[in-house]
């Protein structure tokens, strides 16, 4: 029994020096954590938001704030409660029960992925604390939330959680989110309303009805079927707040503060991944370039027939100078924009073709996708260089599928257009996918051809200081995509696009400039006009659509483009000079032989002897410089004429005139031999000297100046009564038919 007595009392010592200990280090830890009633109070001063000159510039995310619990209907204060936290009435700041629930889950999947904060510990993480997620932070939360369920009560902090809570899109407070979303005071939110913005304060990116509006309709069942579960609602009020279609644009249409809303929203998703407290004195310093955001609004806010989105991004510090959009950083399909970055940079990065590649532009059929151009016509053969000019549907699917969906998918990734597996199809080539991708990952992805094949996301935040300390700092985190010489290349088949191309508004700009444009749609119409510019600078880019899919009248070489010469123009008046994309020295620019080319497809070099007439030039990696060389000149070549005679004179038909070849034709029968003409090329020589019943055999020598071809001596002719004549179709046959 003493035994016992003794084991049970230093028992009682441990845990008692345990229980001292561990008091000694949440004491020692929250020391300094107190209850800070100004921090439950958001203004204007608490978020300062710098331009590119490190200016403070116009802010306004603290809109009215103001809120009562009495003006909150109660279907709005339970949609937050039940979804958020559905013990809020009756527990002291922590749910016991929700967190041993969320442990046991935490600890089946070995992971931290469920949470248990209620509203009171949300209130003073996001106001008092960084978002970190370390056990001396979750000592002063529990400190502090405790001093908050003291101090206040829970109508008063449901009140002032509501009053500061971010609902994206720039708002904060309930106020200011009823207004943004559905242009009503708090007092008149509807039940379907007020599920909408319960689910989205989960997540503002994922769940706003603008950005994900599929997430968002998602959440909401999720809302609703926690008010029916805890019985706030009726089964009848649920179908009837989903039966409710979601909001499709904003009450608020943007203000000068739009460049905000996208800085707001990355500094939202840095405070995630740095572990950044929300409410403190923060300033955040931006690329904006004020004089150019004006300029995009006054240009954008002149038309006003379809939504618009304008970026402009500046190609040395990756930062986004200006902004404008009608429906935000929205997803949607990016048509023939892919063509460069899926397709042809991947392509001549792999040395499958280069610019001056011959692609049959033809009807074809890949198992069952069977393409057509946009002009619904074919065109034969066609360079690499004008099929991206003219954007053409046929020759980018035939690359693509000579390249391979796996290297497509994996250059995507390199340039951060990830593409979904179920979009793995030749259809990619054209913009064919599920999703799509925002305008501010393709600006992003189209500056890695002026930066020389490097990708760098673009940014809207260079730095971020709170209380005065540099916290962060855009890393500017680079990947290599392409190579230098892959880049420029691509670049200056662009280059092309703009000049003569689908592009060609801007030409009349004189700028080293490269452009593509993008036009979705069907049949019915078109549903999305795209046009993507970009010099040694700048890169911008302009889309014209509705939210809603409705037709449009415009194609991406239209009014998009329009745009982007107004952008360009006052882009071009700012900068000192802009310089024209610096060509690697492993890019050479060569002459290549006309006639092969356009006769049997192939590239050869032309000869140093070729008119310029039947050279043209182009540009080629070091690498896959044609080798052969055309000997047109050097060495004349004809095809086998074809002898006609009709009895009186002897015709020889040539294919084709070459006026700067010259012939010597001579003939010759049993006894004689004589030159029947000795002179420039043409079409067709006759020879009105033939006797009868004679056999002739004739002989051309083709001639370029001083060269001298190797003769053709054509099939015996007779003309002798009621001889047949020379089997030409019969003699090629029997010979070499590659040397014709």
């Amino acid at each position: 029994m003493k035994n016992v007595k003794k084991i049970v009392c230093i028992l009682l010592l441990f845990f008692s020096f345990a229980l001292l200990a561990i008091l000694g280090v949440f004491f020692a830890i929250t020391k300094d954590a107190t209850l800070d009633e100004e921090k439950l109070i958001l203004s204007s001063t608490k978020i300062i938001v710098y331009n590119d000159k490190a200016t403070p510039t116009a802010n306004s995310f603290f809109k009215d704030n103001t809120l009562s619990i009495t003006e909150i209907p109660k279907y709005t204060r339970n949609a937050f409660i039940d979804t958020e936290d559905k013990r809020f009435y009756s527990h002291g700041g922590f749910d016991v029960r929700r967190i041993a629930r969320a442990a046991l889950n935490n600890l089946k999947a070995r992971s931290f992925k469920e949470g248990a904060s209620t509203i009171s510990q949300q209130l003073i993480k996001n106001t008092h604390l960084t978002q970190e997620k370390t056990l001396k932070r979750k000592l002063k939360e529990w400190k502090l939330t405790r001093a908050l369920e003291k101090k206040y009560t829970k109508d008063e902090i449901l009140e002032k959680y509501l009053r500061i809570i971010y609902f994206g899109h720039n708002c904060f407070g309930l106020r200011s989110a009823a207004d943004f979303y559905f242009g009503k005071t708090p007092e008149t939110l509807d039940l379907a309303d007020s599920a909408i913005l319960a689910g989205i304060v989960k997540s503002p990116n994922n769940y706003s009805p603008f950005k994900n509006p599929e997430n968002c309709k998602k959440r909401k069942l999720c809302v609703l079927n926690a008010m029916l579960k805890n019985g706030s609602i009726t089964q009848q009020e649920k179908e009837q707040a989903m039966q409710k279609a979601l909001p499709q644009s904003p009450h608020l249409q943007p203000d000068n503060n739009c460049y905000l809303q996208y800085v707001y929203d990355e500094f939202m998703a840095l405070t995630e991944n740095y572990s950044l407290p929300t409410y403190e004195n923060v300033e955040i310093y931006t690329y904006l370039d004020e004089n150019l955001q004006n300029t995009i609004q006054s240009t954008c806010r002149e038309y006003e027939q379809t939504d618009v989105i304008a970026m402009c991004l500046d190609n040395l510090s990756h930062g986004f100078k200006a902004c404008y959009s009608t429906i935000y950083n929205a997803k949607r399909l990016p048509g023939s924009l892919l063509k460069p970055l899926f397709v042809y940079a991947p392509a001549l990065e792999e040395n499958v073709l280069s610019p001056a590649t011959p692609i049959l532009d033809e009807a074809i059929n890949f198992g069952g996708y069977s393409p057509e151009n946009f002009d619904g016509k074919y065109h034969g053969y066609v360079s690499a260089r004008e099929c991206v000019a003219q954007s053409l549907n046929i020759p980018a699917v035939k690359t693509l599928n000579s390249l391979g969906m796996k290297k497509c998918e994996q250059y995507a990734q390199k340039v951060g257009l990830p593409v979904d597996k179920d979009d793995l199809s030749l259809s990619l080539a054209l913009g064919g996918m599920k999703n799509g991708y925002t305008m501010q990952q393709l600006v992003s992805a189209y500056s890695t051809l002026p930066c020389g094949g490097v990708y760098t996301k673009g940014s809207f935040i260079s730095e971020i200081k709170i209380n005065g300390k540099s916290v962060y700092k855009n890393p500017n985190v680079s990947q290599r995509a392409f190579s230098e010489e892959s880049a420029y290349l691509m670049t200056d088949m662009l280059k092309t696009a703009a000049k003569t191309g689908t592009a060609k508004k801007l030409r009349s700009l004189n700028l080293p400039i490269a452009c593509k444009t993008g036009t979705v749609g069907t049949d019915k119409g078109n549903t999305d006009a795209y046009a993507i510019s970009y010099t040694a600078l700048d890169s911008v880019g302009v889309w014209l659509g509705n939210r809603d899919n409705a037709f449009i009248e415009h194609t991406g070489g239209g009014m998009p483009c329009n745009f982007l010469w107004n952008i360009n123009e006052y882009l071009s008046k700012t900068h000192t000079n802009i310089p024209d994309f610096k060509r690697p020295d492993s890019v050479r620019e060569v002459a290549l032989d006309k006639i092969g080319y356009y006769d049997t497809h192939t590239l050869s070099l032309a000869e140093q002897e070729a008119p310029v007439e039947y050279r043209f030039t182009e540009l080629f990696k070091k690498s896959c410089i044609p080798t052969k060389t055309s000997n047109f000149f050097t060495n004349p070549t004809i095809n086998p004429p074809i002898l006609h005679y009709d009895g009186n004179q002897v015709t020889i038909l040539f294919d084709k005139e070459i006026p700067l070849y010259s012939y010597k034709i001579d003939r010759y029968d049993y006894a004689t031999h004589i030159t029947v003409y000795e002179g420039a090329g043409v079409k067709e020589i006759s020879d009105t000297s033939v006797e009868k019943d004679k056999n002739y055999v004739y002989t051309v020598i083709p001639i370029y100046k001083d060269n001298q071809g190797v003769p053709v001596v054509l099939p015996t002719i007779t003309t002798k009564a009621g001889a047949p004549p020379p089997n030409l179709e019969q003699e090629i046959l029997d010979k070499n038919w590659w040397d014709y």
